[in-house]
């Protein structure tokens, strides 16, 4: 990437005469290029490229599939739809600027969005906990908005706006589907995982049976970490890489944010009333993944190889741990 190729959708983003004067990488994404552009009067933006070139994951069967809710959450499809649904929830998301799915700036489908220089929500909370806390409490009340929205079915957003339905019967099913196939590539890449799997197996189906049926959908990030979340002027949080937004049990995105953050930072977002038998097999559902992905990404080109490696190996022995095998 060079300056001159995104210099015309500089200029057309933000006008007033402004001329890019420097293009900066910034790290962190593996599914699309995103790249700091600041103008000659110190405006800076964000560029998003949705590009092939740009994405680290090798290519797997499934991946363009809307309706599976766990299918790689890639596009400004689904990134549209997704600012659009939290923006109707009154959530803060960074302003878009330009959307060229003409590719008449550049010859893959690109936005350029409003920019927040500095901390991310989690590097302010490790610096200065007490400066975090309006911040935090506004996450929480977000995150209340979301959980109190009803969808129609689950799945994800631009797939049921648009009048779509999931190919799974229930949001339980389409997590065991989804952990069985994590466990499958799982095993095949780790000899550990391959001696427990029918162990594995074994629990997530007992998990999944113990799930009672429910219907009521709500909004949720998928990936929601304080490092998708970043801090207005005005200290509000402002959410990030939302194209896997889903409509989903709470129980998943409550299950992330333990996993990521465990301890005093998620006491910030916990809530009363989640039901432990989805929140089990979520658990482990999700400590497959988090086994499968960083694996499988290590087989490309992913430069951050060292801290990849340490997700999966985390994530492998907890789940080992839940079958009681050291």
């Amino acid at each position: 990437m060079t300056r001159d190729q995104l210099a015309g959708a500089a200029r057309a983003a933000l006008g007033g005469g402004r001329r890019l004067d420097a293009l900066e990488r910034l790290a962190g994404g593996s599914r699309k290029g995103v790249y700091r552009l600041t103008m000659d009067d110190a405006t800076t933006a964000i560029a998003y490229l949705w590009e092939e070139s740009e994405n680290y994951w090798p290519a797997a069967e499934g991946d363009d599939d809307l309706t599976d809710p766990f299918s790689p959450g890639v596009g400004l499809d689904l990134f549209e739809a997704a600012h659009a649904r939290l923006e109707s929830l009154g959530l803060r998301v960074p302003e878009v600027h330009l959307v060229d799915r003409e590719r008449s700036h550049y010859p893959a489908d690109l936005a350029i969005v409003e920019d927040f220089p500095g901390e991310d929500l989690l590097d302010l909370l490790n610096r200065d906990p007490r400066a975090a806390e309006p911040t935090m409490a506004r996450l929480a009340d977000a995150l209340t908005a979301m959980r109190s929205h009803r969808a129609p079915t689950f799945g994800k957003v631009a797939l049921i706006d648009a009048g779509g339905t999931s190919r799974a019967t229930s949001c339980e099913q389409a997590a065991l589907d989804f952990a069985l196939r994590c466990l499958a590539e799982a095993a095949s890449r780790d000899r550990r995982i391959a001696d427990a799997h029918d162990r594995l197996e074994e629990r997530l189906r007992e998990f999944a049976a113990a799930v009672r049926p429910r219907a009521e959908y709500s909004v949720v990030h998928g990936e929601l970490g304080l490092d998708h979340v970043l801090v207005d002027r005005d200290g509000n949080p402002v959410l990030i890489d939302i194209e896997d937004l889903l409509y989903f049990d709470i129980e998943w995105e409550h299950v992330f944010l333990q996993l990521r953050h465990p301890g005093s930072h998620y006491e910030w977002l916990a809530v009363e009333g989640l039901d432990e038998d989805r929140l089990a097999l979520y658990t482990l559902t999700q400590r497959l993944s988090l086994t499968a992905g960083p694996l499988r990404l290590l087989e490309g080109d992913f430069p951050d190889r060292e801290i990849m490696q340490g997700i999966a190996e985390h994530h492998l022995k907890e789940a080992l741990a839940l079958v009681s095998v050291v």
